[in-house]
């Protein structure tokens, strides 16, 4: 089944069997009937399981290739659940241009519980195995990286990681499966902050993961049910719904974030644009191997590089909307230093490149020529 036909059909394979509905059911119900102790139709309670959930767990292993998905309250909710893995003394790797609330999550929480992060530029993969001892026990991998757009290679990544025995976890929020599909590459588990492209309208916060091995899914499935951060029925359906039009909506976040890198790269006011798709963006052929387009997410930098220059710009646009967030079908503007990486401390984010003069955008899928007039009046 090709990519576009799994976005619809994919781990869907029944209708639902009491009215033949094509879409699944919202099963907004916290328990079971059972007709014995134990005697049930495979499903007990709503935090161990639930159809509109398992269908929508069937959908998102069925576009990443896995075999198992699971679908969490949020996207730090699907991370915390990885982190559970582990135990005091482990050491873990990760890239260090990385969401503001995975770092925070894996400094504020997990280091305080004994649990050792080494933070390393990803983007020559050979440098990385003079980080793993016997305590290394994951590597973490955002690529495209929020929000520099770095590019790391996770096939060289996953070979690492298997010559050394460890898991390699792979953020695929900025490609979504529809651009990059990490478990084929290598990676043992793929995390989505599905809030973003897969829920795709900005009206859902929602987490997944999805993994190949069993014994893996098996440990990951415990920690969701002991810890309880799952979604709910009424969540899990938009999601659902959402993925449906994944692959219409990405060709145009892809089409649209071409058209305005481009245009920012000639833009006096500009200073320097991050953004894949360009031959002179670090590890551009990299990209070009393991992506089949490079999306919508754009960073770039004032001329005058100042926060001042910044706050002026984001604060003119009137089709881009300033909020945090990304991956709706409506552009939106952030200023990461102040909002998605301000739990990063200043001297940190900075040597990722993260200044004040910084701008992220997300490209939404309105009209190009509407997008372009805005960031040029903005710009003045």
């Amino acid at each position: 089944m090709k990519f576009n036909t799994k976005t619809i059909h994919g781990g869907q394979h029944n209708v639902d069997p009491a009215y033949g509905s094509v879409m699944p059911p919202i099963y907004q119900t916290s328990t079971y009937s059972q007709t014995t102790p134990g005697g049930h139709k495979g499903f007990e309670y709503s935090r161990s399981a639930n159809p509109t959930r398992t269908a929508l767990e069937n959908s998102l292993a069925s576009i990443e290739n896995g075999k198992f998905g699971l679908a969490f309250g949020s996207g730090l909710a699907a991370i915390d659940a990885v982190m559970k893995l582990f135990k005091p003394g482990d050491e873990i790797i990760s890239t260090n241009d990385l969401y503001g609330g995975s770092y925070r999550l894996f400094t504020k929480i997990f280091e305080g519980l004994g649990i050792k992060f080494h933070f390393i530029g990803m983007q020559d993969a050979e440098k990385i195995e003079e980080y793993i001892t016997d305590k290394t026990k994951l590597i973490w991998v955002e690529t495209p990286t929020n929000p520099m757009m770095n590019i790391i290679d996770i096939e060289a990544v996953s070979k690492l990681a298997k010559k050394h025995k460890v898991l390699l976890a792979v953020d695929n929020t900025f490609a979504t499966p529809y651009l990059q599909q990490p478990l084929d590459l290598g990676a043992d588990i793929v995390m989505h902050s599905a809030t973003k492209y897969l829920g795709g309208h900005s009206d859902v916060v929602m987490g997944s993961l999805v993994v190949k091995d069993k014994d893996l899914a098996d440990k990951l499935y415990f920690v969701q049910n002991a810890s309880g951060a799952v979604c709910g029925p009424q969540d899990s359906f938009l999601v659902l719904r959402g993925i449906k039009t994944l692959h219409i909506r990405m060709q145009r976040h892809c089409e649209n974030g071409e058209k305005v890198a481009r245009f920012l790269k000639d833009h006096p006011k500009v200073d320097k644009v991050y953004w894949p798709g360009f031959e002179d963006h670090p590890n551009h052929d990299i990209a070009k191997k393991q992506m089949s387009g490079y999306g919508g997410m754009i960073s770039f930098t004032t001329a005058e590089n100042t926060l001042e220059s910044a706050v002026k710009v984001v604060e003119k646009l009137k089709v881009f909307t300033l909020a945090e967030s990304l991956g709706g079908v409506e552009s939106l503007a952030g200023h990461p230093a102040s909002m998605t990486h301000a739990s990063i401390p200043k001297e940190e984010r900075e040597k990722t490149g993260v200044v004040d003069s910084l701008i992220r955008l997300s490209v939404g899928i309105e009209d190009d020529e509407d997008l372009i007039e805005d960031l040029k009046q903005a710009l003045g």
